[in-house]
């Protein structure tokens, strides 16, 4: 075996033009899935961090479903009925006694896009605007760095205040404390009375761009027509997580307005659905990829068992000279079997160390842990030593049938 090893690497190198071009297509084929697979894993291994976003023990109620909607759905979302302040408050009124966090927030989504600035200093286009209550940083895992939280008062008497992010306050207050300091958003000035702490990134983009006031303020100062209130529920802890959200359902209807026969016009998320969201997106992913790479594989094999059938023509005389020389059938099979799994091999391996290259490059860039997908590596390597075995077999025993008198006489 250790001749016929070295026999095989030995005629790959003869053609290395041609051998590298064969092993181009196994190794296209397992780095479309080594990739993917090394990029899945790398971001499932952080999506309970990632998209925990929502506190300890909480719900929300939202317009659309937290990963937005397309295609044919979109309109059945888009035709939902918002949901107003005075919807939210209401809710809020019949949660008493039942919960004692209820967050209500509006995202300026882009809409308009929002720009704070300070003198003669600006942040970018599209920070994170929110109205809301006391109960954000609750609902979203957020700490007060400096200063205070926004409370009762400021969201009753609609009082301009905001709390800010990191990045704002190194963009806006590079030298200065930002503490009751005057800001503009898009021309609507606020007072300073909180800094939150840093919170780091999630999926590659910073959680410190945000900027919340009363959502009183903002109904004032943006209008009220195209923005709907997101309402997060927490229940008192994980035993009546459960009853929790029963109530909350039932207390959402109410304000809907809906009777009994009619469907939910509100979506419902937590934690736990929106890690089985990504779950869901992730193994489609996966299938894709599986699949672009089974036909890739298909491929590389077929274009493996030309070349070891180009190979047996050419090698005709040496096959020749070697039965000849008292070589058995079974080696002649051997050596050219060899030949086509040291082929498709080398070209997955080499398609496994570019996926993963590519795959935690992708983690690094969306700031998750690296992996190495061992499991997904070791089922590469099994995978291309089978194509090499089935799709160099018939070229191996053509070879090995060969007939010694007429291989000779073969110019």
């Amino acid at each position: 075996m250790n001749e016929i090893l070295k026999m095989a690497f030995g005629s790959l190198g003869v053609n290395k033009l041609r051998s590298f071009l064969t092993m181009s297509g196994i190794t296209i084929g397992v780095f479309s899935v080594i990739g993917v697979m090394t990029a899945v894993s790398a971001l499932r291994g952080s999506i309970e961090t990632g998209l925990s976003f929502l506190g300890s023990n909480m719900f929300q109620f939202s317009r659309f479903p937290a990963f937005g909607v397309d295609g044919p759905d979109a309109h059945k979302y888009e035709s939902r009925r918002k949901i107003t302040l005075t919807q939210a408050r209401r809710y809020v009124e019949l949660m008493q006694g039942t919960s004692d966090v209820v967050c209500l927030k509006i995202f300026a989504n882009g809409n308009p896009l929002v720009q704070a600035s300070y003198a003669n200093r600006k942040t970018t286009k599209g920070i994170e605007f929110v109205g809301t209550n006391q109960h954000f940083l609750t609902a979203n895992q957020f700490e007060i760095a400096t200063g205070r939280n926004l409370n009762a008062s400021d969201v009753d008497l609609i009082r301009p205040v905001t709390i800010i992010g990191q990045d704002i306050v190194k963009k806006l207050f590079p030298a200065e404390n930002p503490l009751g300091k005057v800001i503009k958003a898009n021309d609507r000035v606020y007072t300073v009375v909180g800094t939150f702490a840093p919170k780091g990134q999630m999926f590659g983009g910073s959680e410190d761009g945000v900027m919340i006031i009363p959502i009183t303020r903002f109904i004032m100062d943006f209008g009220a027509e195209q923005y709907t209130v997101n309402i997060a529920t927490q229940a008192p802890s994980q035993t009546n997580y459960t009853a929790t959200m029963d109530k909350g359902i039932g207390a959402m209807r109410i304000v809907r307005g809906l009777r009994p026969e009619q469907d939910n016009d509100f979506e419902i998320y937590s934690n736990d659905s929106l890690v089985a969201s990504f779950a869901k997106i992730a193994d489609i992913v996966s299938a894709g990829a599986l699949l672009i790479s089974g036909i890739a594989l298909l491929a590389a094999g077929v274009g493996i068992m030309n070349i070891m059938l180009v190979s047996v023509t050419e090698r005709t005389r040496e096959i020749g000279i070697r039965k000849a020389v008292g070589a058995r059938k079974l080696t002649i099979l051997s050596q050219f079997l060899v030949e086509s799994v040291v082929l498709s091999v080398t070209g997955g391996l080499a398609g496994i160390l570019l996926g993963t290259i590519a795959g935690n490059a992708l983690a690094v860039m969306l700031s998750v842990s690296i992996v190495f997908p061992w499991g997904w590596a070791l089922t590469g390597v099994i995978v291309c030593s089978a194509i090499g075995i089935v799709f160099g077999l018939y070229p191996a025993w053509k070879a090995s049938s060969l007939d010694p008198i007429e291989a000779l006489r073969f110019e």
